[in-house]
């Protein structure tokens, strides 16, 4: 039985272009979908701690995606708040919209569906901590 490949380290997954996984990773499904849900969602994670976003800050950001469309949610003055997290989500909602249709309701559960898993890591990440 072969063992695992190792994993990458935070710093590694921290170097990641996130709007560019997106941008690859968006239109079809795929092993680059796959890849901008796992490695992609943890370099997301990483860079809103980085910018001192709370996780339920992200879930909401997803749920604006879900409800009002990406086109609504990348129009938002600071999607994001923190030091830095207006940027870093417009980065990521542009990257989208740049690949997808803006107000296609697919669109905006599938970027809604990054935007959860996003949260979900930054809360299990933040809980780890605590323990």
């Amino acid at each position: 039985m072969t063992s695992p490949p190792p994993g990458r380290t935070d710093a590694e997954l921290a170097a990641l272009d996130v709007p560019a996984l997106l941008r690859f990773g968006l239109p079809l499904d795929g092993p680059r979908r796959r890849a901008l849900f796992a490695d992609g969602a943890v370099a997301a994670a990483l860079a809103a701690e980085e910018c001192e976003v709370p996780p339920h800050a992200v879930a909401f950001l997803s749920e604006v995606v879900r409800a009002a469309g990406l086109r609504a949610a990348a129009g938002l003055p600071e999607p994001l708040v923190g030091p830095g997290a207006a940027d870093l989500a417009d980065d990521w909602l542009h990257a989208a919209g740049s690949v997808l249709d803006p107000d296609d309701v697919a669109a905006g559960e599938l970027v809604a569906d990054w935007l959860a898993a996003v949260a979900a890591l930054l809360e299990a990440r933040h809980v780890s901590r605590r323990a």
